[in-house]
């Protein structure tokens, strides 16, 4: 038991006993600072220095932009300025795709492209379709009384009547001689029609002007998407009044019969009319007389 208090009493002395640092001039030997230390003085003060050292860096990494030179982290405004980059690269990404689709579109219009799944489409329908003349089509005698009661009241219902199709109205762009009609086997989606020079070209109907520009082969050429998956095309044109963008009304002029591009050998209109990305016959939709 003295013994233990014995080793107490001398690591207590230790600890509190002076030590004195001195300052001393080398070549006079003047002493210019003195300081009494003991060994817990020293602990003491190297410990609450450490504790500062370590709250003044947590400081400065929480509350300054040093933060942002430690390998690993990122401040918030950079998380923030990356997350909108990566959304602004997604929204670019999509209006390209868009982009590349409507060139193509407008690629495939102007060359003539068809796929060909419209040949094969158009085979099978040739080759299942029924004959007319092997159908009866003679209505029944309740057939003949139900129509005419259906037409009698049709006659007088001025407001009940199915209009949803008015949308689909087509008008003719001239009036014109067809000098050539729409042949798919030939490869010529459109009917030329045989007009006078500077005859107004009008809009079949409303829509957006997609192209409005000069091509080497059809001259100046005019293409307008309207509602119902219908585009139409206006090719070898004098003039053009109507720019890419453009909304335009159904008979409103957009350009003017020419005799322009190398594919032409005369004034005329080469129209084509296009629904879905197919070809269609523009004689089904409207007439040119």
């Amino acid at each position: 038991m003295a013994k233990e208090q014995k080793k107490r009493k001398e690591i207590k002395r230790k600890l509190l006993h002076k030590y004195r640092l001195v300052i001393l001039n080398e070549s006079t030997f003047e002493e210019k600072i003195s300081f009494k230390l003991s060994r817990l003085n020293v602990f003491v003060t190297g410990t609450l220095f450490i504790i500062v050292l370590i709250g003044l860096t947590t400081l400065i990494i929480a509350f300054t932009p040093l933060r942002e030179y430690i390998p690993g982290y990122s401040s918030t405004k950079l998380k923030r300025e990356a997350t909108e980059l990566t959304y602004k690269t997604d929204s670019l990404v999509t209006v390209l795709n868009y982009t590349n689709r409507y060139l193509d579109n407008v690629r495939k219009v102007l060359r003539g492209d068809v796929e060909n799944n419209q040949q094969n489409r158009d085979s099978l329908f040739e080759k299942y379709k029924l004959d007319p003349a092997s159908v009866d089509l003679t209505p029944i005698r309740e057939d003949l009384l139900l129509r005419e009661e259906v037409e009698l009241e049709d006659k007088y219902n001025l407001f009940e009547r199915n209009v949803e199709n008015l949308g689909t109205l087509l008008f003719a762009p001239i009036s014109g001689t067809l000098s050539q009609g729409f042949d798919p086997k030939t490869k010529h989606f459109a009917v030329d029609l045989v007009a006078p020079k500077d005859t107004p070209v009008k809009s079949i109907a409303d829509g957006t002007v997609l192209f409005a520009e000069w091509t080497s082969d059809t001259g100046y050429v005019i293409i307008i998407e309207h509602q119902d998956g219908f585009t139409s095309v206006y090719k070898h044109n004098g003039s053009l009044s109507k720019s890419q963008g453009d909304l335009v009304k159904a008979g409103e002029v957009i350009a003017s019969i020419g005799n322009t591009g190398e594919l032409t050998t005369g004034p005329h209109l080469h129209f084509e009319l296009w629904r879905k990305g197919k070809p269609v016959n523009p004689q089904n939709y409207m007439d040119f007389n």
